[in-house]
């Protein structure tokens, strides 16, 4: 049969009717008003809502938009797709290219998503007479695409809430030690370009614990907030303040020309500090001891310049608290020296390397012992003998007092009570208490157990506490020895007229008896100032019925003056140096036996 050109193209042309119709995918063409020439049926009934591919005919987007929201008048908010993408068509007509559009609207109660490809539609000269179009429902995708954008924004918040966490401090917000690390050295690369100076401050809180103790921990971290935003606010905004840890603190203060930078920064914070802390109508006075290391003197890492600022707070807190102080190398070794000596005190407690000594006590009237006080010894196997001052102090900041107090009065009052038993008189065991230990909540019946398993009397024990520890918080300490006193434990003042106590508190405190302290002893008789002084201690304690007695008592004129003027308790050299329980054994039995 011969080819049929025209028959071929009738059947092609009825196969592009056929497919177009079926197409899911949406086609038309427009002319240059906007106005349907042909539609499919996919877009009539997926888009336009009209009754067949007819009724497009002729009309624009705007006819079937309008259309669309009178159907849903109830949704003043909707926007149809005539509303939102006939613009469209004109930028393709306008640049006479073909372009992919994202177009959306609400279509049948729903949002919609299509995929639209829009092209230049021209005659058979070149001329253009409108666009043609295809467009495919992308809805399902897009939401997919949303829900991940959605999962990851979600994703990505949480990774820096994360971030956030790793390298803040959980209660202030403030950087901390992971963070503040990093930063410093950041901060010394800089210093090393520019040639700046940079300071690094350790802060630590005075008697923070005491908040904690007294009040609770929610206040303590409610205490700890509102430091951090008054040290804020006295910061430069190139500053950086971070919370260690605790109630320590570290600031980096960089771009310094000289040190009067640091100290007025560090003056105006405590000054700062003078205005009390309100917290849930608790009226708190707080103070701070601070340390500095600068770069490059006092190191050049993060490390050493932390660790040196550390060494120069500890040196502050010993210079009396509230203060601040510049490292030196002298502090580096202290500080060495006092790690050192916390790690073989903790061996010591733990493998009773601690022994008692014994100093008598007298009554220089009669040559009789009346008592004694116990004083702890520390025998260590390598360094051998180390006395009190060089490790009390430790003890007191690193709360072991607790410990040693307790060996120390379980060694003593054992002994103490053999000496009784051997008839040898000993009077009164006089034994140094922390108040510390009254902080301790197992103190009393820790010594009513102890006073008690050992078949001692309570009235033959003697609790020395120093006056300057009572006055640091006179109301909780009057409390708590009366609670001993009730017990018929006698206190005794120690140290007294250093600690500058009121006589409104001394009236109050259930003392029976006042330690005239060595350094008024030491120059007696022929100092006039410590001579009255002296005499008016002894006074003092004749008018509240108090008992007294002076220590540190060495020469015999010193002894002679302490009797002509009524103290005749005395405790020295000029009898006895410490000496360990054997020793004080054979002291005791010539002295009470003659």
């Amino acid at each position: 049969m011969p080819f049929n050109l025209e028959d071929l193209q009738q059947h092609n042309s009825g196969l592009l009717n056929l497919l177009t119709e079926h197409l899911p995918d949406m086609l038309w063409v427009k002319d240059l008003d906007g106005k349907y020439l042909y539609t499919n049926k996919a877009i009539c009934d997926g888009l336009l809502m009209a009754k067949d591919t007819e009724e497009p005919i002729g009309k624009g987007d705007v006819f079937f938009a309008l259309r669309e929201r009178e159907t849903h008048s109830d949704k003043p908010n909707w926007h149809t797709f005539g509303e939102l993408c006939f613009n469209s068509d004109q930028v393709v007509i306008d640049t006479d290219k073909a372009m992919r559009f994202e177009e959306y609207g609400n279509i049948k109660g729903k949002l919609l998503y299509l995929e639209v490809y829009k092209a230049p539609f021209y005659d058979s000269e070149g001329k253009v007479l409108g666009t043609v179009g295809t467009g495919r429902d992308i809805t399902e995708l897009k939401n997919i695409q949303l829900d991940l954008q959605e999962s990851l924004r979600i994703l990505e918040k949480q990774r820096e809430q994360l971030e956030f966490q790793a390298n803040h401090d959980a209660l202030t917000g403030l950087p901390n030690r992971v963070l503040f690390m990093d930063r410093l050295n950041q901060f010394i690369e800089l210093s090393k370009r520019t040639g700046k100076v940079m300071a690094v401050l350790f802060i630590d809180l005075d008697s923070f614990k005491e908040i904690n103790d007294s009040l609770g921990h929610d206040i303590g971290d409610k205490v700890l907030v509102e430091v951090s935003n008054r040290m804020k606010m006295h910061m430069r905004s190139s500053d950086t303040l971070s919370r260690l840890g605790g109630d320590e603190f570290s600031i980096i203060l960089n771009n310094l020309t000289d040190t009067e930078d640091i100290t007025n920064i560090i003056i105006n914070g405590m000054e700062s500090f003078k205005k009390p802390f309100l917290v849930d109508n608790n009226t708190l006075h707080i103070s701070m001891s601070v340390g500095i290391s600068l770069y490059p003197n006092d190191g050049d890492t993060a490390h050493s310049l932390l660790k040196n600022a550390d060494a120069a707070m500890y040196k502050a807190k010993q210079n009396g608290r509230n203060t601040y102080s510049f490292y030196d190398e002298e502090m580096t070794k202290k500080a060495y020296e006092r790690i050192f000596l916390e790690t073989e005190l903790r061996k010591a407690l733990k493998n009773d390397e601690l022994t008692v000594y014994y100093q008598p006590q007298m009554n220089a009237g009669n040559e009789k012992v009346v008592g004694m006080e116990a004083l702890v010894r520390w025998i260590h196997p390598e360094m051998g003998m180390i006395f009190p001052d060089r490790f009390i102090p430790l003890a007191e900041l690193t709360g072991m007092i607790v410990s040693l107090d307790r060996v120390v009065m379980t060694k003593a009052i054992k002994e103490f009570k053999k000496w009784y038993e051997l008839g040898l008189n000993p009077g009164k065991i006089s034994l140094n208490l922390s108040i510390k230990q009254l902080e301790e909540e197992d103190f009393f019946d820790f010594i009513k157990e102890l006073v008690e398993s050992s078949e001692c009397l309570f009235k033959n024990i003697e609790f020395e506490v120093t006056e300057t520890q009572v006055m640091n918080n006179p109301e909780e300490s009057i409390s708590a020895l009366r609670k001993l006193n009730d017990l018929g434990i006698n206190i005794s003042i120690d140290d007294f007229g250093t600690g500058y106590s009121s006589l409104s508190y001394l009236k109050r405190l259930p003392i029976n008896k006042l330690k005239i302290d060595k350094s008024f002893v030491d120059n007696l008789p022929n100092d006039p100032e410590d001579s009255a002084i002296t005499k008016t201690i002894v006074s003092l304690c004749k008018s509240l019925s108090l008992d007294v007695i002076a220590e540190g008592v060495e020469t015999q004129e010193q002894k002679e003056f302490l009797l002509a003027n009524g103290c005749s308790l005395i405790q020295g050299y000029l009898y006895s140096k410490p000496i360990p329980a054997q020793e004080m054994q054979k002291f005791l039995e010539k002295y009470n036996k003659r």
